[in-house]
């Protein structure tokens, strides 16, 4: 399987395990703590079968920036949590930051 989509499905395992981390009320709900821990499970399986593929730098920095940006942008639409333009502009430089990362790999 490609790199990138083992690395995308790692992003994905990620997202669910982070936003049961918060639905679980630390740790005080069974069912939302199983799926942190299945989540991050998956997520790290999913990373490590992606750097077989994969440069290290590129994949934990395209794992890492967009889970924190999409996990930031869920908690303003889930959980309802507040945004405002530093929020966006933080999210913004985040992704552009993993984007010139994938750049300067190439070159």
């Amino acid at each position: 399987m490609n790199g990138w989509v083992l690395l995308l499905l790692a992003i994905l395992a990620e997202i669910v395990g982070t936003t049961a981390l918060k639905a679980s009320q630390g740790f005080t709900r069974p069912f939302p703590s199983l799926l942190v821990v299945l989540g991050y499970a998956t997520a790290f399986y999913f990373l490590g079968l992606s750097l077989k593929s994969m440069p290290l730098n590129i994949a934990y920095a395209v794992w890492s920036g967009l889970g924190t940006a999409l996990i930031a942008l869920l908690g303003w639409l889930v959980f309802k949590e507040p945004i405002n333009a530093a929020i966006l502009l933080g999210i913004a430089l985040i992704i552009g930051g993993v984007m010139l990362l994938n750049l300067a790999s190439r070159s």
